[in-house]
């Protein structure tokens, strides 16, 4: 893969993220809003899984790989990382 597209790759890493992010602050404001509070602990949480999405994601990018085929779940129900 040329430079240009890995940097694409992970832009576009990178917007997902953002997305994910004001997705959870428009949720955090709605229920704001209503009277109900999001501990900090589910926030820090969810900031975590976004991390992780970005990871995989940039991760993927820089294999060349499909992101839901970097990410297996066997039929226990277990998820693994494979490459």
């Amino acid at each position: 893969m040329s430079l240009a597209g890995i940097l694409i790759a992970i832009l576009n890493c990178v917007v997902l993220a953002l997305i994910l992010v004001i997705v959870g602050a428009i949720v955090q404001w709605v229920l704001s809003a209503l009277g109900w509070g999001i501990p900090q602990n589910i926030q820090k949480l969810f900031l975590a899984l976004v991390a992780l999405i970005f990871l995989i994601c940039v991760i993927s990018a820089l294999l060349g790989a499909p992101m839901f085929h970097l990410i297996h779940v066997s039929k226990i129900g277990m998820m693994t990382l494979y490459g």
